[in-house]
């Protein structure tokens, strides 16, 4: 009896200690989401670095103002420590505006928006001028062959899915043709190619990205066209098979240049060697202003640092804000961070959270980690219901923080968010900060935030 009673009163012990914590734990993150709401200042330092800085492709000027700028951020948000890590990283270059001209059996010509991929080698002086065979995917362009490809043009017209609710399960399937469309199109003997912008936006903004050449294969020119410009393409070669399209490109790749990633950290109180990772990149493409693309993710993190003071919130572990450089064209930020974190014995990586999918309205997190970690980050799913963050059951973390989960084994977590608008932006010139709302972007800091403030006392 008296076995009985004892285990009662435990029982009754640990139960009300449970929900001490958990009205704790309710309070502080409504807390976090009080201070960001109201005196968050993500948006202002984003304003800046998108407005008066600008597009920063690694290696350029701008990424290397955007680099100081970040550090005065993270010192101004109140940071223990902020240095910079040096990180080598390509330096490729768009040199003057691009063109692209379809030109009918007639004569008649038309001007059409267009843009270098990133990587991509140049164009003659002159420009290079072909007729266009249109495909809509590998398999039309193997049957096609090199008889009726040499000397041609490839365009790719592989639109976006518009049956993908995730419209980022349709740019991973369209990006095939971004990334391996040139060398596969050098490969039956094309002389250019060109991409249809990955987007579902009609317009007529023409979105770059990243491209691989396959070395064993002719190094061609290649650019993607706004999907306005790619309708009007694809119309105009129905009437007229045998339209021409000159292409003038002055891009180059140049030797690699050195940058950095830029870190501020508040040291933990009682595990100060444990360490939890929020970030995102630096760099953008130098067509628009990195608004979205990624200048929200690094702010956010930096508001995390500036919240956590304000609410003198010293967390049992160590938060450590990481803007990554070159996410874009090489992932070098994130390799040469997870190099050194796999070097760094005395510190022990419990979760690495990135933000790099636009600043819009957050609805939950990407759980990248084995399955028998995840409880540990789905049991606070009830404390972010009342913020409208439900969502915890996909499985993306981030492209800077994915070099960790291989070489330390770090549990990763993507914010995740309505991606509906985010493609229209991606890479585009239209990635400015007037899409930007102040409210989602803070809300993504808040979100991120909470959690880091969980796992750090609780553990994971």
């Amino acid at each position: 009896m008296k076995r009985s009673i004892s285990l009662l009163v435990l029982s009754l012990f640990f139960t009300t200690s449970l929900q001490a914590q958990a009205r704790s734990d309710s309070a502080t993150v409504r807390s976090i989401y009080s201070e960001m709401l109201s005196n968050g200042k993500a948006y202002d330092w984003l304003r800046v670095l998108s407005n008066d800085i600008g597009g920063r492709l690694s290696g350029s000027p701008e990424a290397q103002q955007a680099v100081e700028y970040t550090r005065k951020a993270m010192l101004e948000a109140g940071a223990d420590t902020v240095w910079l890590q040096e990180v080598w990283v390509p330096h490729w270059v768009r040199g003057a505006k691009e063109s692209g001209r379809i030109i009918a059996r007639t004569g008649d010509s038309q001007e059409v928006p267009v843009c270098a991929l990133g990587g991509s080698v140049a164009t003659p002086k002159e420009g290079i001028s072909g007729n266009v065979v249109e495909v809509h995917d590998f398999d039309e362009l193997k049957a096609l062959g090199r008889e009726k490809i040499e000397g041609k043009i490839v365009f790719y017209n592989h639109p976006f899915d518009p049956t993908f609710i995730n419209t980022f399960e349709a740019y991973g399937e369209a990006g095939k043709y971004r990334w391996s469309g040139p060398s596969e199109a050098a490969r039956y003997g094309a002389v250019a190619s060109i991409v249809r912008s990955m987007t579902l936006a009609q317009d007529d903004f023409p979105h770059t990205g990243a491209m691989g050449y396959n070395d064993s294969l002719p190094k061609i020119p290649c650019a993607a066209i706004s999907t306005n410009g790619a309708n009007l393409l694809s119309n105009i070669l129905r009437a007229d098979p045998g339209a021409r399209f000159l292409l003038r490109m002055d891009c180059q790749l140049l030797d690699s240049v050195l940058s950095h990633n830029v870190i501020g950290e508040i040291r933990g109180r009682e595990l100060p060697d444990e360490v939890l990772v929020v970030g995102g990149h630096l760099d953008s493409w130098d067509t628009g202003d990195g608004a979205h693309d990624d200048g929200a993710g690094v702010m956010q993190s930096v508001e995390i640092l500036r919240t956590f003071k304000a609410l003198k919130l010293r967390p049992k572990r160590t938060i450590r804000a990481i803007a990554f450089m070159n996410e874009e064209n090489g992932l070098r930020g994130g390799r040469g961070y997870a190099a050194w974190a796999s070097t760094n014995s005395r510190e022990k990586h419990v979760m690495a959270i990135e933000s790099d999918a636009g600043g819009f309205t957050p609805y939950g997190f990407g759980l990248d980690m084995p399955e028998d970690k995840k409880p540990s980050i789905r049991k606070y799913r009830e404390l972010f219901r009342p913020y409208n963050v439900w969502n915890f059951e996909e499985e993306h973390g981030g492209a800077d923080i994915s070099p960790l989960k291989p070489s330390l084994k770090v549990p990763l977590v993507g914010l995740v968010v309505d991606s509906q608008r985010y493609f229209d932006y991606h890479h585009a010139g239209s990635d400015t900060f007037d899409k930007v709302n102040k409210r989602e972007l803070l809300l993504g800091a808040a979100a991120m935030g909470s959690l880091l403030y969980l796992v750090s006392e609780n553990g994971f």
